[in-house]
């Protein structure tokens, strides 16, 4: 009996021009940098440190980083993006790669002194098993005492403030629409993003598994990964049960002993 073809999951096509539109006016560089000057607070590593940026899209913070100082590899699924991050420039402190995060190349295992998983780029795939999978191969490539950072949605923050619809308009005059329903069994956030511009019109739809933080720190010990700190967003606030986004740093354990909360910025 011939095997079933898998169907294609939305993320595997989903980050291309349009997606570039929709979200607009979120990506500036004044924000990137901010968002880069916070992480290095953060993580408080010395130049030359090992960082992998996974999903890196279009090198926003990568190629950031790497002027920071920093020896950079971003890693995305998307041609399209990374053809845009490899046009900001590549170099010696500076490479890319095109690979699934479930899956990243064995030759980096153990070779980082973070990872970065930033702008609600966790809980794309179909089975939830495949989450913890991604953070499991975190935890692989990181090097003793290494370092996650992970940044996304907050789903008791998102849940205590839902907004079901709102629009907005992007620089070249296109309207852009997002209708969104969730799914409290499965936790699962649908957005149908709808818009119509110069370029044309059209509709898609995308949905992401949200997580409580508890419940990713539970994954994430899984691992072997500890979360020692918890904050709102990129603000150097600590986490509330509104906040609508979380960004948690867990650390890798040395010699298999959880090491000490740092306290930093707290």
């Amino acid at each position: 009996m011939p095997r079933r073809k898998k169907s294609a999951e939305w993320w595997q096509s989903h980050f291309d021009s349009q997606y570039l539109l929709e979200y607009e006016p979120l990506f500036s560089l004044e924000r990137d940098r901010h968002e880069v000057a916070r992480l290095t607070d953060i993580l408080g590593l010395p130049s030359g440190a090992r960082v992998l940026d996974v999903p890196c899209g279009q090198g926003r913070h990568a190629h950031l980083l790497a002027e920071a100082g920093y020896d950079v590899d971003g890693l995305d699924y998307s041609p399209e993006l990374l053809a845009i991050a490899r046009k900001r420039g590549t170099g010696k402190r500076l490479r890319y790669t095109r690979g699934d995060m479930r899956k990243l190349p064995a030759r980096w295992t153990g070779r980082f002194d973070a990872v970065l998983n930033l702008f609600t780029s966790f809980g794309f795939f179909t089975e939830p098993a495949d989450d913890r999978r991604a953070l499991a191969e975190f935890a692989r490539v990181l090097g003793p005492g290494g370092a996650l950072v992970w940044h996304g949605g907050d789903r008791d923050g998102v849940m205590a403030r839902f907004l079901d619809r709102d629009w907005w308009q992007t620089e070249d005059g296109t309207m852009v629409a997002h209708e969104r329903s969730f799914d409290a069994l499965s936790g699962l956030l649908h957005v149908q993003s709808t818009w119509s511009g110069p370029s044309g019109s059209g509709t898609r739809e995308h949905k992401i598994r949200l997580y409580t933080p508890t419940r990713l720190a539970e994954l994430c010990a899984d691992v072997g990964l500890i979360v020692e700190e918890a904050y709102d967003g990129f603000s150097p606030r600590e986490l509330t049960r509104r906040s609508s986004q979380m960004l948690l740093v867990a650390r890798k354990a040395s010699g298999g002993i959880p090491l000490p909360r740092r306290g930093r910025n707290r």
